[in-house]
């Protein structure tokens, strides 16, 4: 006999499959990967020499170090693929990605501060609010985010809805009211009956990071993909950090590691998606920053409202319903503010019923075109 719970998932399941076969939809879940202040200069071309030299101490032979070995290519494709192998061996390959300047195409933030926080405000409620979101205070979100529209429009129970973050300013970001969906964030204990999660969930304290309440990527990966196998959320939110602030300190070997860890993580989420009936053909993935960075030796390291190239993002989408393949190429412009409605969109939603102003979704498939 089922007990009450999985009568309920169950239900639910039926619910979502019956929606999207009427749309003449396949995705009834979805998953986003966000990668703070990740490059789309490094995402689509791999490890800057420049850059490695600038940040290396002075006179150092760069071509002996361990980044250098790892992820130095005569080519930029060669390049990007030793620093990220999973994204463009795969996700590029099985998906669309968006945002290589050199080729034209753009993916660009509209909130004026360039930070953080405003990012991914932007992105998750679909409008950049640049009076109300000005910096990286932990501030409550004061604007409903797409997570939370799902939830009440799907009728799923706040376990449906899941965010982990490295960051712990993400348990202000995500919902205006908090409770509404699951937020692990921070140095947060996350529960689990495993005995692996559970002695993880206490070493997170035991391997401090030189930043302030922020954890290692690691931990935030393991607790999300042991929720994902356990509680098999409709809609999941995973944001990594290390990448940003190892920028912010100008070690830009270990930026190139954060990504290259990242990209493993993909490549471990991915499989556990395909091999879970539960998502396997139905589940849309979604990877992007939140915002860019400077572009050159002397700006790199920051970004914000006064640095040039610090609104440049990407986007990569793999999804039973987008037919595009690899690089987008058409002139159309991208933007952040554009995400929510996206999420919205290929869980059989309109955006527009919470947020009129929001930003329309993607123009990747028929639908979204509406």
């Amino acid at each position: 006999m089922l007990k009450r719970s999985s009568v309920g998932a169950c239900a639910i399941a039926v619910v979502c499959a019956l929606a999207a076969a009427a749309q003449g939809r396949k995705t009834e879940r979805v998953v986003l990967v966000t990668m703070d202040g990740a490059r789309w200069q490094e995402v689509f071309g791999g490890l800057d020499e420049t850059l490695l030299r600038e940040a290396a101490p002075k006179d150092a032979d760069i071509a002996g170090t361990p980044a250098y070995r790892r992820f130095w290519a005569a080519t930029p494709e060669a390049r990007r693929e030793a620093l990220m192998p999973f994204l463009w061996r795969t996700l590029a390959r099985e998906g669309v990605i968006a945002g290589n300047r050199a080729r034209g195409s753009t993916v660009t933030v509209s909130n004026g501060h360039r930070v953080s926080y405003p990012g991914y405000s932007e992105l998750l409620t679909g409008q950049a609010h640049d009076e109300e979101i000005k910096g990286n205070d932990a501030i409550r979100n004061p604007f409903p985010s797409v997570l939370q529209f799902a939830r009440r429009r799907l009728n799923l129970p706040a376990s449906k809805v899941a965010t982990f973050a490295s960051w712990g300013v993400f348990s202000s970001i995500v919902e205006n009211a908090a409770g509404d969906t699951t937020v692990n964030a921070g140095l947060q204990a996350y529960e689990s009956p495993s005995p692996l999660m559970k002695s993880l969930s206490l070493l997170q304290h035991e391997t401090p990071l030189p930043w302030d309440n922020m954890r290692h990527d690691a931990f935030t990966f393991e607790f999300a993909l042991d929720y994902l196998k356990r509680q098999q959320p409709t809609l999941l939110f995973i944001a990594f950090d290390e990448m940003d602030d190892w920028a912010h300190d100008g070690k830009y070997d270990l930026v190139l590691d954060a990504l290259h860890r990242a990209d493993h993580c993909l490549e471990v989420l991915w499989s556990a998606l395909q091999r879970d009936p539960f998502y396997r053909g139905r589940t849309t993935l979604i990877v992007t920053a939140d915002h860019g960075r400077g572009r050159t030796t002397e700006t790199w390291r920051r970004h914000g409202r006064s640095v040039e190239g610090a609104d440049e993002i990407w986007l990569a989408i793999a999804s039973p319903d987008v037919t595009m393949r690899g690089e987008w190429t058409p002139d159309t412009s991208l933007f952040q503010n554009q995400i929510a409605a996206t999420i919205a969109s290929l869980l059989g939603l309109d955006y527009r019923e919470q947020n009129p102003d929001a930003g329309r979704p993607l123009p990747l498939w028929p639908a979204a075109s509406k």
